[in-house]
């Protein structure tokens, strides 16, 4: 079958294969055939060893296809069934998972270490254990979540990942106040889901934050009140919090100098919500005078930071309603042999999301 490959960690193009095989099927796994995935900067990070991921292996975590087979002793599932992919299951039985913060279960995580696909030259890992930018992908039956037949796939693709967690981060971890004062800083797929996510909960000033015009003209139509460069920004606070910074600042950059700068750009008792996925040696400088007067929360968001089946419910619940506009986030459609023009859109910033239609 066709897929992307990634050879060496830090190349920058991917190349398209048809001599690629999914691999490890047997009991408790399921065969998917994918039918749409989204490009997501996490799959640019873990290209360029920003995110830890052995190699080769063929990116993309958002997915969303039917089942073509199951292994023995899956129930629940059957052959034709229109599914999403859950690169991060729960297990339901560690101690994460018994206190209800099924988004922190590191079960998935066991399986990103073993290839799920093979080339006649070896074996291929998948990234996050899954690997959407390929025909079909062998994952454990967890990762499959039935979706309901209104959901078209590429919606399902992105409400895998970047969908629930913008979301997520503001109506689960920062539970966003009405009336309050928000900054999203980094305004892609998952920033826009973040400014969606505080609209939704009654924010009434929210401020997009990014360096590409196109996303700043973006955010506007999802729910921006305004929308300023980086450079603009401490003009923003002034203007619209009289300097004492905003009630909550997303940071959906995942480096420490934004992270230094949301911290900054918060008021006194404020939030910081941390949703950017970033590098292991990249260290945030905070100090402890600042930390303890200071009071403010900060408050890191896995995957939404809350159950991801929930999630979905609810993502798929509010973009029915007509309150969520997820269409308008998939700016470009490409097929696996366009990829490469779509990375470097997303590199540039010029793309919210790419939808990959395989």
């Amino acid at each position: 079958m066709r897929a992307a490959v990634l050879h060496e960690i830090g190349q920058d193009k991917l190349e398209v294969l048809d001599d690629v095989e999914a691999a490890g099927f047997g009991p408790g796994k399921v065969k998917i055939r994918v039918r749409a995935t989204g490009l997501c900067h996490s799959d640019v990070s873990a290209m360029n060893g920003v995110l830890p991921q052995p190699a080769p292996f063929i990116p993309g975590h958002e997915g969303a296809g039917e089942i073509i087979d199951v292994g023995d002793g899956v129930t629940g599932l059957a052959q034709g069934d229109r599914v999403l992919l859950c690169w991060l299951p729960a297990c339901g039985a560690c101690p994460a998972c018994k206190r209800g913060q099924t988004q922190l279960c590191l079960a998935g995580f066991m399986n990103a270490g073993t290839p799920n696909f093979k080339r006649p030259g070896g074996d291929v890992f998948g990234f996050a254990g899954t690997g959407t930018f390929t025909e079909e992908v062998v994952v454990d039956a967890g990762c499959a979540v039935p979706i309901p037949d209104d959901v078209p796939f590429d919606i399902a693709a992105l409400i895998g990942c970047g969908v629930t967690t913008g979301l997520g981060a503001a109506i689960n971890t920062a539970d966003v106040a009405a009336g309050s004062s928000v900054a999203v800083i980094g305004c892609g797929g998952v920033g826009i889901s973040a400014i969606q996510g505080a609209r939704l909960k009654g924010a009434a000033q929210i401020v997009a934050v990014d360096p590409v015009a196109s996303r700043r003209e973006a955010a506007l139509k999802f729910g921006a009140t305004e929308a300023v460069s980086p450079d603009e920004l401490a003009d923003a606070k002034q203007r619209i919090t009289a300097g004492e910074g905003f009630d909550y600042v997303f940071e959906v950059v995942g480096k420490s100098a934004t992270a230094r700068t949301a911290y900054e750009t918060t008021r006194r008792g404020g939030t910081l919500c941390v949703v950017g996925a970033g590098a292991m040696d990249d260290n945030l400088q905070l100090n402890m005078f600042e930390l303890f007067f200071d009071e403010k929360k900060i408050l890191p968001s896995m995957y939404g930071g809350g159950d991801v089946l929930t999630s979905y419910e609810r993502a798929i619940a509010l973009w029915r309603a007509g309150r969520i506009d997820l269409e308008g986030l998939i700016t470009h459609r490409v097929g696996l042999a366009e990829i490469n023009e779509a990375l470097d859109q997303m590199r540039t910033g010029a793309a919210l999301r790419t939808c990959i239609e395989i």
